[in-house]
């Protein structure tokens, strides 16, 4: 996203902070690492990822050698079939001029994964960019197809290329799995215009990627979508406003022919970050196994003065009514911590209230503090319940400073997006953690590139259900009025 700077309240405390809770000993695996030598973008770094898993098997993507000005050299991947145990990894073929072969586009982001069981194929959708410099603009969302189990990737497949003045953002997919639905088989895929106000785009495959079809789709300016579908085949959105100033969602009963929307989830109350980190509202959602979906987002509301970020959550049966907004209880509302850039999962083989639930996210322990002097970690938190109660926070990994991140126009950049997924009962998050970039400038990674350090890791044995003391999430009343703080952009965003 392309945004407008924001006046953050800082101070200078270097001083080692307490973290959400005791950092436990957790085992984690570096899955991918940016091979790229271009100088033209930060090496070696890795930003947002997203997973999918199905049965034992997940696959991950995410941007390798980002930016300053959007995108990334290449889409990287990973891949476990054991779950999550062991990995193997590689980068998209045929996509940008730096992927072998070579492919027609400048830079490519926005990785997205989805499995089409009917057709047996994994699907990595981007948004890929044209130009050079500050002027590039979104030319296609694409895919890139597996029919191996994700072993190996064949070249992008154009779902839409930009026409006149389109200039394409922010793309999401998903696959309809369910062998009773009507639309078993089809593959959906999100993105908006910004050529347009952000306006919503949709689009459905029903051969398993190959070709595609437009949606007709109401006018709506739009951002940051993440499809999902129900066992009835019913396509729901969430999605925020292109002003991130509201969550809502959009639905499709005819296999993503049509839909109708947008559908009200909540107003965003959303406080800058410290530290001159990139991050902002955008949603992240899934789906249990009765098709009851739920969706996450950074807000505000519960702290006086919106002073930090909470991790909040809404649910729907429908798509269309949704759940009062509730805190998922990180910390207190009185404590120093900011939580921002949540990936949650839900395990398909679970559903209603004994669906087990996962989000893992990042977090400063002390939100007040100036850029060199924040510490970035990573936190994971669970319920078995739904939702109704979690279980404590288990730091996963930190603390990072944020002058290790690759910098961008709209600050320094672990993802817009993370991710998390269930394979056999077990949550795995998908984050980038960064370490002291080395050589002559060694403590910024905006100097010191290539040699930045930020890769794509995951915690390797993954998280259980909590085995007690579950602490509820009780719907506390808001101390901020959702909605009370205005969106942070006057014009509609970008997440490049």
């Amino acid at each position: 996203m392309r945004r407008l700077p924001l006046a953050l309240a800082v101070s200078g405390l270097v001083a080692l902070a307490v973290a959400i809770a005791a950092a436990a000993n957790v085992a984690l695996l570096t899955l991918s690492v940016d091979p790229y030598k271009n100088t033209t973008s930060f090496h070696a770094t890795e930003v947002e990822p997203d997973s999918f898993s199905f049965g034992s098997t997940i696959v991950s993507a995410t941007q390798a050698g980002r930016f300053y000005s959007g995108g990334a050299s290449n889409i990287g991947w990973a891949r476990s079939t054991n779950g999550g145990t062991s990995w193997t990894n590689g980068f998209l073929p045929g996509l940008t001029v730096y992927s072998t072969p070579r492919g027609p586009y400048d830079r490519a982001s926005d990785p997205a994964v989805a499995y089409d069981a009917k057709h047996g194929v994994w699907l990595i959708s981007s948004l890929t960019l044209t130009g050079s410099g500050n002027s590039v603009f979104g030319a296609a969302a694409v895919v890139n197809r597996s029919t191996d189990g994700g072993s190996t990737w064949g070249n992008a497949v154009v779902v839409h290329s930009a026409t006149g003045g389109q200039n394409l953002d922010k793309d999401w997919v998903v696959c309809d799995d369910t062998a009773a639905s009507p639309f078993f088989g089809r593959c959906y895929v999100e993105y908006d215009d910004n050529g347009s106000g952000n306006a919503l785009q949709m689009a459905y495959s029903t051969d398993g990627g190959l070709t595609w079809a437009p949606s007709t789709v109401p006018s709506a300016s739009v951002i940051g979508g993440q499809p999902l579908v129900q066992p009835s085949g019913h396509v729901v959105m969430p999605i925020d406003d292109g002003f991130e100033g509201s969550v809502e969602s959009f639905v499709s009963v005819d296999g993503g022919v049509t839909y109708t929307g947008p559908y009200p989830v909540a107003a965003i109350s959303s406080s800058g970050v410290s530290g001159n980190l990139r991050t902002g509202p955008l949603p992240s959602a899934e789906i249990d196994g009765a098709g009851k979906v739920y969706v996450v987002w950074q807000d505000c509301r519960f702290r006086t003065n919106c002073a930090a970020n909470d991790i909040v959550m809404s649910t729907s049966a429908d798509g269309i009514s949704w759940s009062p907004v509730v805190r998922i209880p990180i910390g207190t509302t009185t404590d120093s911590q900011d939580h921002f850039i949540p990936g949650i999962a839900v395990d398909k083989g679970t559903s209603g209230g004994s669906a087990h639930v996962a989000v893992t996210f990042y977090y400063y322990p002390l939100r007040a503090c100036s850029r060199g002097g924040c510490q970035l970690d990573v936190g994971v938190i669970a319920s078995k319940t739904g939702g109704a109660t979690w279980g404590a926070v288990t730091q996963l990994a930190g603390p990072m400073s944020p002058l290790w991140l690759p910098n961008t126009s709209q600050g320094r950049m672990v993802g817009d997006y993370i991710s998390s997924s269930y394979a056999n009962g077990l949550a795995h998050g998908l984050f980038e953690v960064a370490t002291l970039p080395t050589g002559t400038f060694s403590r910024d990674c905006a100097t010191a590139s290539p040699n930045c350090h930020q890769a794509l890791t995951t915690n390797s044995t993954g998280v259980s259900a909590p085995a007690g003391g579950e602490v509820s999430s009780t719907g506390d009343r808001p101390v901020v009025a959702p909605g009370s703080v205005p969106p942070l952009f006057a014009t509609p965003t970008t997440a490049r």
